[in-house]
């Protein structure tokens, strides 16, 4: 089962080396982690997913709380949660598909951010699985380069993250 783990950290160096290393020294695999400021420059935000078919997710909030730097854990329910992820594609493209790929950006509400003769690069955002839906049109044509951000989120209504 997917979990979405919204960490906020004190924002020093070292932090998510310490962080990261917890998770390898429990044998835990990160699926995706993206750190970034919060609206206090003292604090970070990591979101982390994680799949937790071997582990509780418990167990690794546990392990998290222990952290000095950790201030706040916080399991973000799938269904209460506003996930995000951005993808920038880099697709093989001839005079013949051109159109059929700009069709399939527009329909995923991504946008072109670089063409050349051989190649356009396109923006994605969206769930993950969006993301995933896109790469599987994109396949065909000749994915040249592939790079996701991660998953970002916040809790959905007034309630903080």
């Amino acid at each position: 089962m997917k979990h979405t783990l919204s960490v906020l950290v004190e924002n020093r160096p070292g932090v998510l080396s310490r962080t990261a290393g917890l998770f390898t020294r429990r044998g835990f695999n990160i699926d995706s982690l993206t750190v970034s400021p919060t609206a206090d420059p003292a604090v970070s935000r990591m979101t982390i997913t994680i799949n937790s078919t071997r582990f509780p997710v418990e167990q690794i909030t546990k392990q998290l709380d222990k952290l000095v730097n950790v201030i706040a854990i916080r399991n973000i329910a799938p269904e209460n949660a506003v996930e995000r992820e951005l993808a920038l594609f880099k697709v093989s493209v001839d005079t013949g598909h051109r159109r059929e790929i700009i069709d399939l950006v527009e329909i995923f509400a991504g946008s072109i951010v670089d063409v050349s003769a051989a190649h356009v690069t396109v923006l994605v955002t969206g769930t993950s699985d969006d993301l995933v839906r896109f790469e599987e049109l994109m396949r065909p044509y000749g994915i040249i380069e592939l790079v996701k951000t991660g998953v970002v989120a916040l809790a959905r209504g007034a309630r903080t993250t």
